[in-house]
Order: C-alpha cells, then sequence, then structure tokens
C-alpha cells in the first residue's frame, strides 16, 4: 500500500513536472523512478540521525540529573526573606565547593587486617571509607563528592578481598593542587598511608590505564613439606632443601603464558572468553627467617589482569602438587575444558604488590608536564611501611595462628578431579563483601 500511493504520489509530481518543463518529457520512467528512491534513502538517514542526536540528548539530560539529584536548587532571595522573618542567618558559602581540582594519580599503602576489603561498602570498615572521610575533613572533596563518589571521578586500579594488603595500590580522583600529605596521613589509621600524589592526563583512569599487576603471596615454607611428613611439631623449625624449592619453582613456572583459568575462579566457563588470562611469570624467594625465627617464602605473579580468587587457587594447587597430594597433570587438566575440585589457599599471605603503568609512562612520562608513575622518590617509605605494618602482621598472625598448618591438613579432602555439582554457596561473611584479587570490577 504504501509502495503504491508513493508511486501515485510520484506519477502525479511527474506528470506535472513534465508539463511544465518540455526538456524532461525525454527523462526514461526507470531513470526518474531511480532519482526518487535516492530521494527517499536520503530523508531516512535524516531522519534516523535526528533520532539519535535527540537521544544522545536524553542520555546526556539523564546523566546531569543523576550528577546533581542531591544538590537543592534554592531562591535565595525569597529564601533570606523568610530567614530575616525567622530570625535566622544563612550558613556562611563553604570556599571548598569552589577550589579548582584537577586529576591525580594517589599512591597508597595499607594492612588489609581489620578491614572488609579496598572497596566501599554499606555498614563496613573499608579502606575507602577511611580514605574518603579524611579526604573530606581536609576538603580534598566536597560534600557531595563524599556521597557519591564518582563525581570526583575516583577509580581504584585494583580491588582488594577482606584481610588483603596493598603494598603500592593506585587510585585516581580529581584533588586540589595545595595537599598537606603529612596532616592528611595524621588523620588515616595507622594502617593505612598515602605516599604520593601525582598530576595524570584529564582522561586517566587508574584501572584502565594499568597494563599489568604484580601480587605477593607469603607463606611459610613448611607448607611445602611431603604430605606423609608429620608437620604438627615442625611449624617453626622446618627449613624447605634446595631440591624442593627448585620444585616449586618449576611448578609455579607452568602457569606462565596466556591460558584459560575458568577453574580457578567462581561462575565462569571454559567458552567465557575472560577466562583467559595471561601471566608474564610466576617466581619463587629464597628463603628467609622471620623475626620468630619461621622460615618463610615469597611467591610473585605478574599477570595483565586476575579474576576473583585466581591466585589463591593457583597457589592452593601448586601447594597440592609440590606436596604430593596430586600431580602436575591436575594443572594441565585444570586448563582445559574440565571442571575440577581444586583447593584455595587462605588469603593472609596475599598482597598486591605493584600496578604497572608501562604504556602511560612511556607516552605522557617524559612530555615535560607529567610524570611517571613510577613512584621511585616514595620506595623508601613503602618499604618501610610494608615491613613495619603488612608483612609484620603476616608473620605474627601465622605464628600465632598457624593458619597454613590448618589448611594443609584440609588438602585430602579435595578430589582433584572433575566436579559435577554446584560450587557450594557462599558462607555469611563471604556474601558482606565482594571482592577479591579480582582486578576487572565484575
Amino acid at each position: 500500500m504504501f509502495l503504491r500511493r508513493l508511486l501515485n504520489d510520484y506519477t502525479k509530481a511527474v506528470r506535472l513536472k513534465t508539463l511544465c518543463n518540455p526538456w524532461n518529457r525525454h527523462k526514461s520512467f526507470a531513470a526518474a523512478m531511480s532519482e526518487a528512491l535516492d530521494k527517499l534513502e536520503v530523508e531516512k538517514e535524516a531522519r534516523k540521525e535526528a533520532k539519535e542526536l535527540e537521544g544522545e540528548a536524553v542520555k546526556d539530560a539523564n546523566r546531569i540529573k543523576r550528577t546533581l539529584k542531591r544538590k537543592k536548587w534554592v531562591d535565595w532571595k525569597e529564601q533570606d526573606e523568610k530567614d530575616a522573618a525567622n530570625g535566622v542567618k544563612r550558613a556562611p558559602f563553604d570556599p571548598a565547593d569552589r577550589i579548582k581540582r584537577k586529576k591525580s594519580a594517589i599512591l597508597l599503602s595499607y594492612c588489609g587486617a581489620n578491614y572488609y576489603g579496598m572497596q566501599r561498602n554499606p555498614g563496613m570498615q573499608t579502606i575507602e571509607e577511611e580514605l574518603f572521610k579524611a579526604m573530606l575533613k581536609h576538603k580534598w572533596i566536597t560534600e557531595d563528592s563524599f556521597e557519591q563518589i564518582q563525581i570526583s571521578c575516583f577509580q581504584r586500579a585494583a580491588r582488594t578481598d577482606k584481610g588483603v594488603s596493598a603494598a603500592r595500590q593506585v587510585c585516581s580522583v580529581k584533588l586540589p593542587e595545595e595537599l598537606d600529605l603529612e596532616a592528611f596521613n595524621a588523620d588515616l589509621p595507622q594502617q593505612i598511608r598515602l605516599f604520593g600524589v601525582e598530576r595524570v592526563t584529564k582522561g586517566f583512569n587508574a584501572k584502565d590505564q594499568c597494563n599489568a599487576r604484580t601480587y605477593t603471596y607469603t607463606l611459610p615454607t613448611v607448607a611445602f613439606a611431603p604430605f606423609e611428613e608429620k608437620v604438627d611439631d615442625v611449624h617453626d623449625t622446618f627449613r624447605i632443601s634446595p631440591e624442593l624449592l627448585q620444585k616449586v619453582k618449576e611448578t609455579l613456572k607452568l602457569y606462565e603464558g596466556t591460558k584459560n583459568f575458568h577453574n580457578f575462579t567462581s561462575k565462569k566457563s571454559f567458552l567465557d572468553p575472560s577466562s583467559k588470562r595471561f601471566i608474564m611469570s610466576f617466581t619463587s624467594s629464597e628463603p628467609f627467617r622471620s623475626p620468630q625465627d619461621i622460615e618463610f617464602v615469597t611467591l610473585k605473579v605478574k599477570g595483565q589482569s586476575f579474576m576473583l580468587h585466581q591466585i589463591r587457587k593457583m597457589v592452593g594447587l601448586a601447594i597440592a602438587i609440590v606436596r604430593g597430594n596430586t600431580t602436575a597433570a591436575t594443572l594441565e587438566r585444570a586448563l582445559t575444558e574440565e571442571r575440577l575440585d581444586l583447593p584455595m589457599a587462605p588469603g593472609l599471605g596475599l598482597v598486591l604488590d605493584t600496578v604497572h603503568y608501562e604504556r602511560y609512562n612511556d607516552r605522557y612520562g617524559k612530555d615535560g608536564i607529567h610524570n611517571p608513575l613510577t613512584w621511585q622518590a616514595q620506595e623508601a617509605q613503602v618499604q618501610e611501611f610494608i615491613e613495619r605494618e603488612i608483612f609484620s602482621q603476616i608473620y605474627k598472625t601465622e605464628a600465632e595462628q598457624r593458619n597454613m598448618l590448618d589448611w594443609i591438613g584440609t588438602l585430602h579432602y579435595h578430589s582433584y578431579d572433575t566436579r559435577t555439582e554446584d560450587a557450594p554457596p557462599p558462607s555469611s561473611e563471604d556474601k558482606k563483601v565482594k571482592g577479591g584479587d579480582d582486578d576487572n570490577d565484575e
């Protein structure tokens, strides 16, 4: 019907035009029809573009509405008259609301013990909550930004779970140009310190611009003792042999490269593209002794990004292989489509060590305006904090509670074989906080 009506209207127009212009009488019907269809297509595209522009305008309006939804606009002349009649004076304007703020990167170190993770969580004691309170007190952010931190463009490089610490966490946020770090740190708990601030580009995002992350996992060497040995009485005196340490290093190296780690996280299938992760290196330090005279090693893994619980499951399976609870063949199977039952190491020794910005540094670090995000000037302070607040807590907790010793006693309960049933539901404590060694905020 539409095409027939179009043809009728067009025929009338052509006839009228033909009568008025003799030259057009010689134009073929096919050519005229082609011109009409072309014109119709142009009009259709124009309507589509107008609709898209209208849609973008609506999106922008909604975004502005969400940003300003907490603000209440007032007719101050009328309000002043009412206040004067009631004997009330208007509160003085807060100059902090008009301070010019620029995008910055901050270097943060914290001990995660006694905190429910990095990410802000209503009703929970978190690292971000302590940080935002101090920022508001020192007028680094406004009250609106404190309530809705996205206004200040805040973004963390990586989340950390309950009890997990960070040696060099980086966050991006808009901050004033004049900052007093010493006074600011005085209002933070002892377990949290802000060591540096660097101006960055307007589009900088601490998570998106990060091209790699390094985590460490510090644990007592008794975790690698052969499962046939009774280790209850040698927790404090066990010393790893060079041969056993070499086996640890060889096992960790099996994780390197681009592989499918769907078995090392939760709620991901083998076919999910995000299950593939690139591990650049996975190494072990030489053994060293803590102040309590317990022997430890520090495992260090560097990758582009990690999923929830991925590192703890990688460490857990590596320990089981070295101890003899299973073989390296289980690791190879875990990287295939099979769904296996794998152990997850305790969270105590896990630390976010470094976030890397090589690409950003190559592009902007030498432009004469911005500094590279390597934090060389703060390294001595950071190392002192790590030893005093983070590692000392790991050593002390392990010596007193023997978390690792208790955990390796559960390794024989795992089948290291195909798992068909659903994973057990999370505990009530796990439900309180969402996070982990997960850089993608999924």
